[in-house]
């Protein structure tokens, strides 16, 4: 307990903030009675990887406060002063506790250190933080969000400008070894009262904000149709005003949001987790979509980089069928793909496998990575070919769909894409899920699906993915394994494949939770859909229990 205090003492002693130095304090004062939960705190540093860092806002070195960015700040500036990176630091910030004064601090730092520091005008969604870094030329970006975590997080996300992401990372977040050499020069960094602070940056005016939405309306055909009644939401985030615009100078109406979550509150009060994909996330947008009879339900996540959709369905309780991030990113890259765009088409190796499909059969080069768009705005085609990126996707909800404008997942250009094709299908008497079942009877039902175990304590997480790799399951739905992939030391996931099943485990990226990915795989017989959906529905339930077993769950 001494050595705790002790540690404790010293970090207190150079927390440049006075909120969470008393909240220090108060704990210090209150051993042995506060021993575990300090020790928590000091257990070890919030790490800093490719998703940058993200955790609980609290005093210490394993919490998002101040005291730790300023030396994620300071670190990043010394490796961009390394590198040579020309240029600034772009700063964004989304409308959580602390966003505005972790931005502030890292612009501090940064002109500090003698290098310019451009602050987005108030808080945005990430997809403008990720366009200003290659529209400012900037030598790096800084987002200073934690997504769709829950109310208590924060976290920081960091972009590469040209000189150090080089042609296809430009723009892109981290990936090794950038994340390593970051963390040790935060590591070096050494006493925070030694680290130079200066002005608070220049805040930007609306420019690249307006930049960013003339670019996003540029996604979609100018000449295409454009009457749609769209309800949509931002759950409590920064995206409401930014699509509202984006819409509006796309030529559609502007949509109708829920005025409950319209409004940024850090608080997310109306849901259980401020991620569309949470059961029940979506139901007071869907329940405005009915209301004003809208063809389509939109739903962002808090930072507005995710997005997703539900269209009407009489067959459900809601009314609405909240559709699935594959059954998305499969209907958009064939909307893509149709209109002309060429270049290659990637996801994830926990996406559905329909793309890959869609790809063979539209002759266009596939690519298929890691999980994390830091992977696929870097993807390659498997082919060998080097056609450049013109679309990519993952299964939780994220979409590239303009890599020329946003080197990232971007919630606002996907919602438009999606608009556009539910408009093109609406003047035709389509919707989105008629074209799904026209897309299942050329290629099968890929029904997915996840299992996804939320833990306090993170060696459940290990002990399961241990269990899983020392006694793997001879097969899955009475046939025999075809692939098991064990992904280490490259990612700490396992992969394991029949001629009609597939399932991917790993460790989530961002939550304490273990993911098993899901998929089943059914042919349409005589172009029957349904029987086939409800028979893969079937498949896809064993499936989910066959893998609970496997994991010891």
């Amino acid at each position: 307990m001494n050595d705790l205090r002790s540690h404790a003492e010293a970090w207190l002693a150079d927390d440049p903030d006075p909120a969470t130095r008393a909240e220090l304090r108060a704990l210090i004062d209150g051993l042995p009675a506060t021993e575990a939960e300090l020790a928590d705190r000091f257990s070890g540093p919030l790490v800093f990887g490719t998703a940058g860092l993200r955790g609980t806002l609290r005093a210490g070195p394993k919490g998002m406060n101040r005291a730790v960015v300023r030396a994620a700040a300071a670190g990043l500036v010394r490796w961009l002063a390394a590198g040579d990176a020309p240029g600034p630091l772009v700063i964004g910030y989304d409308a959580r506790r602390g966003s505005a004064a972790f931005a502030e601090e890292t612009a501090r730092v940064a002109t500090g250190a003698g290098r310019r520091a451009l602050v987005l005008a108030r808080p945005l969604p990430t997809p403008v933080l990720a366009y200003a870094v290659r529209a400012l030329d900037a030598a790096a970006g800084v987002m200073v969000t934690a997504s769709h975590n829950p109310p208590a997080d924060n976290g920081y996300k960091v972009y590469l400008g040209t000189a150090l992401g080089g042609p296809l990372g430009a723009g892109a977040q981290i990936v090794p070894p950038a994340d390593a050499e970051i963390s040790a020069a935060i590591a070096a960094v050494g006493p925070l009262a030694d680290v130079p602070l200066g002005a608070p940056g220049e805040t930007l005016d609306d420019s690249v904000a307006d930049g960013y939405v003339r670019g996003a309306a540029a996604v979609v055909d100018p000449a295409g149709p454009r009457e749609l009644t769209v309800a949509c939401t931002p759950l409590h985030g920064v995206g409401d005003a930014v699509l509202s615009d984006a819409m509006a100078a796309a030529g559609f109406a502007r949509p109708v949001s829920v005025p409950e979550q319209a409004q940024p509150d850090p608080d997310f009060p109306t849901v259980s987790f401020p991620n569309p994909e949470e059961p029940g996330a979506m139901d007071l947008v869907t329940a405005l979509a009915s209301k004003h009879d809208a063809d389509l339900a939109i739903a962002n996540d808090p930072d507005a980089d995710r997005c997703a959709a539900a269209v009407a369905d009489a067959d459900t309780p809601s009314g609405w069928r909240i559709l699935r991030g594959d059954e998305v990113g499969v209907l958009l890259a064939d909307h893509l793909i149709r209109r002309g765009v060429s270049g290659l088409h990637a996801t994830t190796i926990v996406s559905s496998s329909m793309l890959r499909a869609l790809c063979a059969a539209r002759q266009m080069p596939y690519g298929e990575t890691l999980t994390g768009f830091k992977w696929i705005v870097r993807a390659v085609a498997e082919d060998g070919g080097t056609a450049p990126l013109a679309y990519g996707y993952e299964e939780a909800l994220g979409y590239c769909v303009a890599p020329d404008h946003v080197r990232d997942k971007d919630g606002i250009t996907a919602a438009l894409l999606v608009c556009e094709l539910a408009a093109s299908l609406r003047a035709e008497g389509r919707s989105l899920a008629d074209r799904l079942d026209e897309l299942a009877r050329e290629f099968g039902v890929h029904a997915t699906d996840q299992l996804s175990v939320r833990v306090d304590d993170l060696t459940e997480i290990s002990d399961a993915m241990a269990r899983l790799r020392a006694a793997p399951p001879a097969g899955f739905l009475g046939k025999p394994l075809t692939e098991l992939r064990d992904l280490l030391p490259e990612t700490d996931a396992v992969t394991m494949r029949t001629p009609y099943a597939k399932v991917v485990v790993r460790p989530s990226g961002t939550e304490p939770k273990l993911k098993a990915y899901l998929e089943v795989i059914e042919t349409a017989v005589s172009g029957d859909v349904a029987a086939a959906r409800a028979t893969a529905a079937t498949k896809l339930a064993a499936l989910r229990a066959e893998t609970a077993a496997a994991l010891g769950l």
